[in-house]
Formats: C-alpha cells, sequence, structure tokens
C-alpha cells in the first residue's frame, strides 16, 4: 500500500540553523532516501520551497481567490514528503520515525487513496 510521509518543520529554525547542522541534516536526509531505495519502499519525495513563496487557491461563488503563503499562524510548515509502498501502516510509521525531520519536527503518515479509473 502506498503512502505520504508529509515533513513538517519550523522553518524559521531551519533558517537561524548553523550551516554545519543544515549540511548535517542534508546528509541525513541522502542517507535515510538511500535507505528507503535499498529497501524497494521508495517511490518519489522530494523537499519544498518556502511557504512564502507558494500560494494558496479557491474557488467560492465561481471566483478563483488566491493568498500568498505562508497561510497559517502555525509554528511548523509543511517542507516535504516522501511517498511510499509498504505493507500496512505499521510499516509506514517506522520508517516515519526514521525520517530525520522526526527529530524536530513532525511527520504525518497518509495513506494514499488508491483511485480507480474506467
Amino acid at each position: 500500500m502506498r503512502y505520504m510521509l508529509l515533513i513538517h518543520t519550523d522553518e524559521g529554525a531551519e533558517l537561524e540553523a548553523p550551516k554545519d547542522d543544515l549540511t548535517k541534516m542534508s546528509a541525513d536526509y541522502t542517507a535515510y532516501t538511500e535507505a528507503m531505495k535499498k529497501a524497494g519502499i521508495y517511490l518519489d519525495g522530494d523537499r519544498l520551497q518556502p511557504a512564502h513563496t507558494g500560494a494558496k487557491v479557491s474557488v467560492r461563488a465561481g471566483k478563483s481567490e488566491v493568498l500568498d503563503g505562508p497561510y497559517a499562524a502555525t509554528k511548523e510548515q509543511f517542507g516535504g514528503f516522501y511517498i511510499i509502498d509498504v505493507p500496512d501502516l505499521d510499516a509506514a510509521v517506522v520508517w516515519a520515525a526514521r525520517c530525520p525531520g522526526a527529530q524536530h519536527g513532525t511527520i504525518e503518515v497518509r495513506p494514499l487513496w488508491e483511485m480507480t479509473i474506467g
């Protein structure tokens, strides 16, 4: 079953972190990604640009509304994701706990909706 690991982190803390810490975190993520690939569960993943670079779009009464980011007064922002293919939620949670982002943020684990077309 496919799961998305949504990485929520404090962008402000990352901006203030010493360069050595960011270098180590980058190496940790590289190792984590390689471990997923070696285990055969990695499907996709990427880091997102900071929240202020995006936009939130909704349509109300047929009219588009666009809000530039960030969107909510929260400590953590959605900073990246992985999509993995593992047997069950328990296995996905084990991989989420191994994510470097879990040490300083939160990893949300969500099953993907298996859509059937036609």
